[in-house]
């Protein structure tokens, strides 16, 4: 059997070897330039393929966890509606949250501010225009036991249980649990805490007067087996009527309400309902932020349009929290 050396073969597919060989390397040169071509172009489909739309992709956001119950409601309603689309919340801190987006693990934040001069600044270096968007007024509930009567409270009497002045219900009363009043939060580093310090003028050393129970759901929890607790919540976890677990939830507790006139008639106190956020009536309100720090438009950008859109709002008003962008109509009810 014979062999062909390699020039041999060389030249059974270039004859005349000697007169053609450049026209035949120009040849190889136009061929490995092609396959080099379709290979990028190849890749760079992909990747287009791979990156997310407005309406399609995968993302995960970072949300405090005081409105786990709202932003959830929404995720699953945007996802419904976008088949394609996959947005995965990380229920967190305010503070983690925004440590998140910063180590660009996350593409938004869901939190109770916008971005501080120093975040700015971080973004102003990278060349990217963060954006911050408010979608709700929300508010810092109070919850009792359900067999403590205490449930009417001015702030005045409430800023005196933060700073130890008034240690027992029954010094309100006369009749409430003589054990000491604890405070519970959902963490030591939540928005609420935060909110309610900067509210009342405490400092840090109010950290040590409370009990951090770990999560929202945690805090009910406990309120429902200590009768001399009040508890701190974001208003989402107890204020969807049509939510069974919530109304399951509200069955051992009290939703305090709150009156800032010294000697009120029972037409003073509000309890945290959208209507008296609209009127800022209950005190303890407070705005909420979809920020984010997306260099294009992507999902982020889609899911926080969803959420501002009439749907998401409807989400919202439904949620018990006052919308941002959408008009609502307050219609008073004579019951007298």
């Amino acid at each position: 059997m014979e062999y062909l050396e390699s020039t041999e073969l060389q030249n059974s597919y270039c004859p005349a070897r000697q007169t053609t060989r450049k026209y035949c390397k120009e040849i190889l040169t136009l061929l490995q330039g092609f396959f080099y071509i379709a290979s990028f172009v190849s890749f760079t489909a992909c990747q287009e393929r791979a990156a997310d739309t407005p309406t399609q992709g995968k993302i995960a956001i970072a949300v405090d966890e005081s409105f786990q119950p709202l932003i959830q409601a929404e995720v699953d309603a945007f996802q419904a509606s976008y088949k394609y689309a996959k947005v995965t919340p990380i229920y967190t801190t305010e503070a983690q949250a925004m440590r998140l987006m910063l180590a660009d693990s996350v593409r938004s934040v869901i939190i109770t501010r916008s971005f501080s001069a120093e975040e700015l600044e971080f973004y102003a270096k990278r060349k990217i225009t963060p954006d911050s968007l408010k979608i709700a007024t929300e508010a810092v509930a109070l919850i009792v036991n359900k067999k403590n009567a205490d449930s009417l409270l001015t702030m005045n009497r409430f800023r005196a249980i933060l700073n130890g002045s008034i240690k027992t219900w029954k010094e309100i009363s006369g009749q409430g649990p003589t054990k000491d009043i604890v405070i519970v939060f959902d963490n030591g580093n939540s928005s609420n805490l935060s909110f309610i310090k900067r509210k009342f003028g405490l400092g840090n050393d109010f950290d040590k007067k409370i009990y951090a129970a770990q999560s929202n759901k945690k805090v009910i929890e406990y309120v429902q087996q200590n009768e001399n607790a009040i508890g701190l919540i974001g208003v989402s976890w107890i204020s969807d009527v049509d939510d069974p677990k919530q109304q399951f939830a509200r069955k051992d507790v009290s939703v305090v309400a709150l009156a800032e006139k010294d000697d009120p008639t029972i037409d003073d106190y509000y309890q945290p309902y959208a209507a008296y956020l609209k009127t800022k009536q209950y005190p303890l309100y407070r705005d909420l932020y979809i920020v984010s720090g997306e260099a294009r438009k992507g999902l982020g950008t889609g899911f926080a349009a969803y959420v501002a859109s009439e749907k998401g709002q409807l989400i919202i008003l439904k949620a018990g929290l006052l919308p941002a962008t959408q008009p609502i109509r307050l219609v008073k009810v004579n019951t007298r």
